[in-house]
């Protein structure tokens, strides 16, 4: 059996070796000859799957290991009855802590509380549910925005007679009383619940005036002129933009209007990328009957920032919070290396050479947290980031 396996999935030679004979090749030049006698296409976002890669190839079986499909034919895949797989949620903590990297930076910046603050999640899948956690452990009110969880949640309510403990409110309450909008929704181009050009000129008319806007979703579910102009209005004070429209192009006048900008890393977490692999891998050996032997615990490299001693001395807890997690997480110095930018050079290589070259950021769990003179409050939003906390 021969797979190829691009260079960007994490530990992918190591773990589809055990399969069969596996080739590494770079992911965004993977192309119809490199797959002609190939039975299995293991990929990341960069390589584009549709029926020019794969129409005269031996490709039983695509596997992405991202969250997200949009870089799939995957009709033309069922039409052709080639089986495929993605890793939902592989990323959803990588993406949780970024959002309160982000979150954390603009309220030292501004020198307000997040406590009390009301934060509005649109989309509470994976990547949603973390971000509430995250934020209640910060203090904030939060208001869930999901149709299609909040249906589902009413017919489960309807069967069984139970509270499941969740909550959703419309579109319209969410914006207009957010303080923080963060969107974590799929990009769907059609349907009842379609988010392509979600976040349009209506949708920022309708928010709360002088509110932060955050997207780590997909470029394409927001329109970027008309951010600008909410921005411009005031409508928007604060924009926290990970994924771009039309990317890997991205407009220079978003960037420079940011409060943070990003190159799509926001789910680049080490051991998200990690466990993509690994939940690509086992869905693999699942469909062609394989035993699942391969796993990466003895690959991970020692956590960079394995302690941390922290006094408050006094300090509000955001800055506090804020000390703590630049010691592992910066996400200004990814924002720094996005904006070096020389601009007589092609803007979508440099997008794409920040993403291949990303360094390695390990997540907050691979550190623990020793804070003297510190009140249970702050030690308990500490540990809701993630944090082990040492006594």
């Amino acid at each position: 059996m021969k797979i190829v396996c691009s260079s960007s999935v994490q530990y992918g030679m190591e773990a589809f070796s055990t399969l069969g004979k596996t080739v590494g090749v770079n992911g965004r030049s993977i192309c119809s000859q490199d797959v002609r006698d190939a039975e299995i296409l293991a990929i990341r976002s960069t390589t584009r799957v549709n029926k020019k890669l794969l129409e005269h190839s031996q490709v039983q079986f695509v596997c992405t290991a991202t969250i997200g499909m949009d870089h799939i034919d995957t009709a033309y895949l069922d039409e052709r009855g080639i089986k495929w797989c993605c890793a939902p949620g592989c990323n959803a903590n990588s993406v949780a802590e970024y959002v309160s990297a982000a979150v954390l930076t603009i309220a030292c910046r501004k020198n307000f509380s997040l406590s009390g603050k009301t934060i509005g999640v649109i989309g509470v899948g994976n990547v949603g549910s973390l971000v509430c956690r995250k934020a209640e452990a910060l203090g904030m009110r939060i208001l869930r925005n999901d149709p299609p969880k909040a249906r589902q949640t009413r017919q489960i309510r309807a069967e069984t007679v139970e509270n499941t403990g969740n909550s959703f409110v419309d579109l319209n309450r969410v914006l207009a009383e957010s303080d923080i909008i963060t969107l974590h929704v799929p990009l769907t181009m059609d349907g009842l619940d379609a988010t392509f050009a979600l976040a349009d000129k209506s949708f920022f008319d309708r928010m709360k005036p002088g509110s932060i806007f955050i997207n780590t979703a997909r470029g394409a579910v927001m329109n970027t002129e008309a951010l600008l102009t909410a921005m411009k209005k005031g409508i928007v004070s604060d924009a926290v933009i990970d994924t771009w429209e039309g990317e890997p192009d991205f407009s220079m006048a978003l960037l420079n209007q940011a409060a943070i900008a990003t190159p799509h890393i926001a789910g680049y977490s080490f051991e998200g990328r990690v466990m993509g692999t690994v939940m690509i891998y086992k869905q693999t050996c699942e469909v062609f009957g394989f035993k699942s032997v391969w796993i990466p615990d003895n690959l991970l490299p020692t956590p960079a920032v394995p302690e941390i001693e922290i006094k408050t001395d006094g300090r509000p807890d955001e800055v506090v919070l804020n000390d703590i997690i630049r010691r592992v997480y910066d996400v200004e110095s990814d924002d720094d290396r996005f904006r070096a930018f020389d601009g007589n050079k092609c803007i979508s290589g440099h997008f794409e050479r920040l993403r291949s070259d990303y360094p390695i950021r390990r997540e907050f769990r691979f550190t623990r947290v020793k804070a003297e003179n510190t009140s249970p409050t702050l030690k308990n939003k500490i540990a809701g980031l993630g944090f082990g906390i040492k006594s």
